[in-house]
């Protein structure tokens, strides 16, 4: 950190200067080491105390104290001393001693080491975000308040440091962490979701920790500790919750004892996908090791420890298991509890009868690993979504493709369908992505119906009512939002629109600015700009208003030369854009466009301007100059021009000719504004002479006035004749 001086008294003279010569008020003093190695980028000063904290993007906040200036005093007076001391012994020459002292005897030109001291270095539960000082209460120490990345609040208690302690000030102080927020929320991305079948609550389980939460207050109700979840799910009577992990176990919980009911080594790689039988007795799991596994619930009786009675205990135990050639990534069981379909490493998804495990679709056609799957409600339909950006609509009926729909910009991690809609059959379904949206599609028509933006990462997991009235979907930004339907209604073609102008907006500003890897680009020197959607906006309303300006004048002229034929000819009907405006004139109206162009994009927006548009440009220029209006805006767009389009309008014939009347109009009008100009500095020059004058008084003393005067009164000279 670089620690610089400003000299503000230089700086309040100098603002009741005008005209005042450049000097710099601000001067390099030194630089501070902290002890990490990453890059600054927050720093704030405690408003009451003489402290300032530090933080990076790393697990800790650097917390540096200001000495005052009698601590100041005592270091120097320290360092004299020990520079005597080798002065003595005859370590250091009497030239460099002497120098040391005289800059050791000014406290104000001190080293910044001597003034800022490292205070403590406090370390947080996450890389930090931001950091704020928590005033107010009557403590003696001062808090810092952190938020960091992995979604956390943490408070922390400092020690100040007490003048009426007589430790050493080399102790470091112990912080503690008096408060946090880190209950209500996950620190890991939120990897899977799952509703009760009531729609009142909501699982949701990240890395070593699963939540229960309150749909309708939005409140947690329970958190417990698991390893890294994968999937969840609700066993029936929604009292008891499922847990996938990447470790291969399976892990129950109860919601009303917050409990771990058991745990099982289900399998040897990670538990992918897990998914309830629709009669809810049995449970089938999806892992990495090559294997589906079908666990059955049962009731165990257990002993309680140190007495004789037993308890009822709920336990999963395995009743057969399905092996595959590769890596499951997914299952779901079909409504009817007839199919399983499998999703496999090998970008294929296969469907079994659930009875007898037998295959009965082999449904190929991605071409990368199919993340996620559901099945229509009426059992009918299966929608695969892949890391291709693809989702495919097939028959259960014969395991044919009906659609192929590219559905996002990035990986599909979900996909679900909508329990009930519009139609009544089940058919329109959800899907998440990397690319941070969600979007909903109608199966039937295979077009899509909405866009939903809102999540500022990878959309991990996703969770549908059984009504169908909302949607639950959580990701990287480790947020959970519930989507609810309403009633206004959608126009497809507008969502069209918006969606294929926003994709035009999106790529339309990269392929204007030049490919600096272009072989053509050897050598090229020019201005430096960007062309953003504001600039090309302006551009448009340019060409636009010198079209409509080009126009009115055409039919401003037709009808003076008609006026000469008949002095009663009515007046043409004018644009009804200059009626709006208060019936302006037509260079007025460009002028008014130019004027609204902010001064730092001014210039990217003639760019756009075609040359085609540069005459029509050029005829209002002269209109400019020959009325005067805003001589430096006019000049500013002339001079730009000619540079940006100097060959064309060398070659040009017509160009020159009008090159040629506004050189004339324009060296005119310049002459006017500076002969309005130096009669303006001529008036303030004399207004200040006045003003200067009659701030004048003169005090002038009498008796000083008495002495003068007879100190210059011409003494008689007397001559004696004898």
């Amino acid at each position: 950190m670089k620690v610089w001086s400003l000299d503000a008294d230089g700086l309040a003279s100098s603002a009741t200067r005008v005209g005042a010569s450049a000097v710099h008020y601000i001067s390099h003093r030194g630089t501070l080491h902290r002890q990490s190695k990453d890059r600054a980028t927050q720093v704030i000063f405690h408003p009451q105390r003489d402290y300032f904290a530090v933080h990076g993007s790393e697990k800790g906040v650097d917390v540096w104290r200001i000495k005052s200036q009698a601590e100041i005093k005592k270091t120097l007076a320290r360092k004299r001393r020990r520079r005597r001391e080798k002065q003595k012994d005859g370590r250091q020459p009497d030239e460099e001693m002497a120098n040391a002292d005289d800059h050791l005897d000014d406290a104000a030109s001190a080293d910044v080491n001597d003034i800022f001291v490292q205070y403590v270095i406090v370390r947080t539960g996450g890389k930090v975000r931001s950091v704020d000082w928590a005033l107010g209460g009557a403590q003696k120490g001062i808090n810092l308040l952190v938020g960091t990345t992995n979604n956390q609040l943490e408070y922390f208690s400092i020690p100040s440091k007490d003048k009426s302690d007589r430790k050493k000030t080399q102790d470091i102080p112990d912080y503690t962490r008096a408060l946090s927020v880190e209950l209500p929320g996950h620190r890991a991305d939120v990897r899977c979701l799952a509703l009760s079948s009531d729609d009142k609550m909501l699982a949701s389980a990240a890395n070593g920790s699963m939540k229960i939460w309150n749909i309708k207050t939005q409140t947690c109700i329970r958190t417990f500790e698991c390893g890294y979840s994968l999937c969840c799910a609700f066993l029936p009577g929604d009292k008891v919750v499922v847990v996938g992990t990447k470790s291969g176990e399976l892990q129950l919980f109860d919601i009303a004892s917050s409990s771990l009911l058991d745990s099982v080594q289900a399998h040897e790689g990670a538990i992918w996908s897990l998914n309830v039988h629709p009669d809810g007795r049995s449970v089938v799991s999806g892992s990495a090791d090559k294997s589906a596994k079908f666990w059955d619930f049962k009731i165990v009786q257990e002993e309680v420890l140190g007495t004789t009675r037993k308890t009822p205990k709920l336990k999963i135990v395995q009743s057969r298991a399905l092996k595959v050639t590769d890596d499951i990534l997914s299952l779901k069981f079909s409504p009817n509890a007839k199919l399983l379909a499998v999703s496999l490493l090998d970008n294929t998804v296969k469907v079994f009868f659930v009875d007898s495990l037998k295959l009965y679709l082999n449904l190929y056609g991605h071409k990368l690993p199919v993340l996620s799957m559901d099945i229509s409600y009426d059992s009918k339909l299966i929608v695969t979504s892949s890391a291709d950006k693809n989702i495919r609509v097939w028959g259960l009926d014969f395991g044919d493709c009906h659609k192929a729909l590219f559905g996002h910009q990035d990986s599909i991690l979900q996909v679900a369908f909508v329990p009930h809609n519009s139609d009544g059959n089940g058919h329109h379904f959800f899907s998440g992505s990397k690319d941070k949206t969600i979007r909903y599609w109608d199966g039937d028509k295979f077009e899509q119906i909405q866009r939903l933006n809102g999540h500022h990462g990878e959309v991990w997991a996703m969770a549908i009512s059984r009504t169908g009235n909302f949607l639950v979907s959580a990701g990287h930004d480790k947020s959970i939002r519930v989507w609810e339907e309403s009633d206004e209604q959608i126009f497809l073609e507008e969502e069209r629109e918006r969606e294929i102008e926003e994709l035009y907006e999106s790529t339309l500003t990269t392929s204007l600015e030049k490919e600096p890897d272009a072989e053509d680009q050897d050598g090229e020197v020019g201005a430096a700009s960007k062309q953003t959607t504001e600039t090309l906006m302006a551009g448009e309303r340019i060409q636009e208003a010198l079209e409509m300006g080009m126009a009115d004048l055409n039919l401003m002229k037709q009808y003076e030369e008609a006026k000469l034929s008949d002095p009663q000819a009515p007046p043409p009907q004018r644009n009804m854009v200059y009626m709006a405006l208060g019936n302006v004139t037509a260079e007025e109206h460009v002028m008014s466009v130019l004027q609204r162009i902010k001064a730092a994009a001014l210039h990217d927006a003639l760019l756009v301007l075609p040359f085609a548009s540069v005459p029509l440009l050029f005829t209002f220029v002269n209109i400019f100059a020959v009325r005067s209006m805003n001589m430096p805006l006019t000049c500013r767009i002339l001079f730009f021009m000619i540079k940006t389009h100097h060959r064309q309008i060398v070659a040009s014939r017509t160009m020159r000719a009008m090159m040629d009347g506004i050189r004339t109009n324009l060296r005119e009008a310049l002459k006017r504004q500076k002969d309005e100009m130096g009669v303006n500095i001529a008036a303030l020059k004399v207004v200040g002479m006045q003003i200067r004058d009659r701030s004048v008084k003169e005090y002038v003393d009498d008796e000083w006035e008495e002495e003068s005067a007879e100190r210059s009164a011409r003494k008689r000279a007397f001559v004696h004749v004898a």
